[in-house]
């Protein structure tokens, strides 16, 4: 079963590879890594490989991709072999893999854009923690980010851009007044002051979106979908190689985003695996999980 699970994902790969190019087309691009467990046979045990994620913009125009790239550890140096020469908006964490694509040394960098969930997730750690006033304080302010963000789900690019423009940039004035009046109240090297200062420190990246009408607040749509490798790794445990776990991560991908665009994976999978033995090259983009096509005719069955 291992087998025919391999030679499947054999087969898919230039699919796969053909939703990345379609991906990199994209302005801005949600990153994200989870560990896996990987089989090591000269131990007997397993080790650490990592399940990287890239994941398109839903607030572009555009289809909804996901993509998996396994790896055998978490280097930064993945990230840039997956983009190579992409420019745009990269929505990531804090981890420091990924801040060499910032660096104004790269011919073309990448703009950073940062996560107001991680910020947020911060605050309500130290408020869970010990209560903290000031935690609840920043809690409330960017609960009021997040509530102008749900007004404007359902706007157009420019719509929402006015409406940020309009509530979004004075609410975070505020908020960055205050960060700073209540930093030089706080005593260094203590929970508060690593939690501001993480803020502070990333503001520039965390206020961008609010200057436009098309990037997003938090990073949270690739989180979502990594979740459910994270349920995933309880029930399969670990991937016996790299390959296999490259294999995986091609299945993944196309599976992952087939439930982005509503469509059931068994069955694009089932439809494809039909067609694709005869299936033009320079028709590939018909299989992909994606378009309004493919979707009309599952509709129809």
């Amino acid at each position: 079963m291992a087998e025919w699970v391999g030679r499947v994902g054999v087969a898919l790969q230039p699919l796969v590879d053909r939703l990345k190019w379609h991906l990199l087309q994209g302005n801005t691009l949600h990153a994200d890594e989870t560990p896996v467990a990987q089989f090591d046979p000269g131990k007997g045990k397993t080790r650490k490989a990592y399940l990287w994620a890239y994941r398109s913009n839903d607030l572009e125009p555009g289809p909804r991709i996901i993509v998996f790239d396994y790896q055998a550890d978490r280097s930064g140096r993945h990230a840039q072999n997956f983009l190579e020469d992409w420019q745009g908006h990269l929505m990531v964490d804090d981890y420091g893999g990924y801040k060499a694509l910032f660096s104004e040394k790269q011919t073309n960098p990448c703009i950073e854009l940062a996560c107001w969930a991680h910020a947020r997730r911060k605050f309500f750690d130290l408020h869970k923690a010990n209560d903290s006033s000031m935690a609840f304080e920043a809690l409330q302010r960017i609960g009021n980010l997040y509530a102008i963000e749900t007004e404007g789900k359902n706007l157009t690019i420019e719509e929402r851009q006015q409406l940020r423009k309009e509530k979004s940039l004075p609410e975070l004035e505020a908020l960055h007044n205050w960060l700073v009046q209540t930093r030089t109240q706080t005593a260094n090297g203590g929970g508060s002051a690593n939690v501001l200062d993480y803020t502070l420190k990333r503001w520039p990246s965390l206020t961008r979106y609010a200057q436009t009408g098309h990037l997003t607040i938090d990073n949270n749509p690739v989180e979502n979908v990594i979740r459910t490798i994270a349920i995933g790794k309880k029930n399969w445990l670990f991937a016996g190689s790299e390959r296999a776990g490259q294999r995986a991560a091609a299945i993944q991908t196309l599976f992952g985003t087939a439930q982005l665009n509503g469509l059931n994976p068994s069955a694009w999978l089932n439809h494809v695996l039909t067609k694709l033995p005869t299936w033009p090259n320079s028709r590939i983009d018909e299989l992909l999980p994606l378009t309004s096509e493919f979707i009309e005719s599952l509709t129809q069955k």
